[in-house]
């Protein structure tokens, strides 16, 4: 049996006794960014988690852990907001930006999971009234933010922001009635955005966020890369600089470098050594220019350090 502990603000003394030799799992949830901003007054007085946030509760985690045991990289779960929703900077949500976290969260030292609906980048949906959420924590929050003297609009907000419905809206196989999901009538509805969003448009589209996880998938099986994305060590690069995310995979033979832009705007970013492949784009063609990458807006580059 494999078994993946739900641990939230854990002590970084109490690490080894969770996912150690002896620990009580094989391996624990990173809920770091989840986490970030939670406020002891309720959803409506949480803060935001902006694209540098998310850096920092990552590498957080990754430096906490290192090598005491196998953490398990997610960006959402059952209980969680759409992590495209939540990590993405709001109107910024595209195939592109999607790609660019799935780059970032999936080849982080430790074992990525993929929840359902992620892998063709499905979001949170769109609430009118408190009388279509069946979550019975969002309808507790949403209460909670009316004591709170919030309006009507303002506390739906805060329930469409970080409700559990979110992640559990039915499965978008393609743009037909109940988004392919069933012929019945599903206990949530479907996400109107079915239409752009949805397996049947995405199977055998190349540019597609699903193709794209699948090939991150190929990339941390290929043998040419496994031993170096299992088991190297991870070493954050340009940690201090806004909107950029990037790390180091390396072990005594080779040196991965992922790094991504993390805004619509495009920049230019150093590179710690030359070039030797580039082995994987989340978009556009990488543009290298000797020590430096022009990265477009939200893009991800996989390169294989000289």
């Amino acid at each position: 049996a494999f078994t993946v502990g739900e641990v939230f603000e854990e002590k970084p003394d109490a690490i080894r006794d969770f996912i150690g030799d002896d620990g009580y799992f094989n391996s624990m949830y990173d809920f770091g960014p989840v986490g970030f901003g939670w406020s002891d007054k309720g959803w409506w007085d949480y803060k935001d988690i902006t694209p540098d946030d998310y850096k920092a509760c990552v590498f957080s985690t990754q430096k906490k852990v290192a090598d005491i045991g196998m953490i398990s990289n997610i960006i959402e779960n059952h209980d969680e907001p759409r992590g495209v929703s939540h990590y993405i900077p709001e109107g910024d949500q595209s195939p592109e930006s999607k790609k660019m976290l799935a780059t970032l969260y999936f080849l982080l030292k430790g074992l990525p999971w993929i929840y359902q609906g992620q892998e063709i980048g499905m979001e949170n949906v769109k609430v009118s009234s408190i009388d279509e959420v069946d979550d019975i924590s969002s309808i507790g929050e949403y209460k909670v933010a009316l004591e709170a003297g919030l309006t009507r609009e303002e506390a739906l907000r805060a329930v469409e922001k970080y409700g559990r419905d979110n992640a559990r809206t039915p499965f978008q196989w393609d743009d037909g009635k109940e988004a392919g999901f069933t012929t019945g009538k599903p206990w949530l509805r479907v996400n109107p955005n079915k239409d752009r969003i949805n397996l049947k448009s995405q199977r055998n589209d190349p540019q597609s966020v699903y193709q794209y996880y699948r090939k991150l998938t190929r990339l941390k099986k290929d043998p040419a890369y496994t031993e170096v994305l299992t088991y190297g060590e991870l070493v954050p690069y340009l940690e201090e600089r806004p909107h950029v995310m990037a790390y180091l995979r390396k072990n005594e033979e080779q040196k991965l470098l992922v790094i991504a832009n993390f805004q619509k705007e495009a920049q230019m970013l150093p590179l710690p050594a030359e070039v030797k492949k580039v082995v994987l784009s989340s978009g556009a063609e990488a543009k290298i220019q000797g020590r430096e990458a022009v990265m477009e807006g939200y893009q991800a580059l996989v390169l294989e350090l000289a």
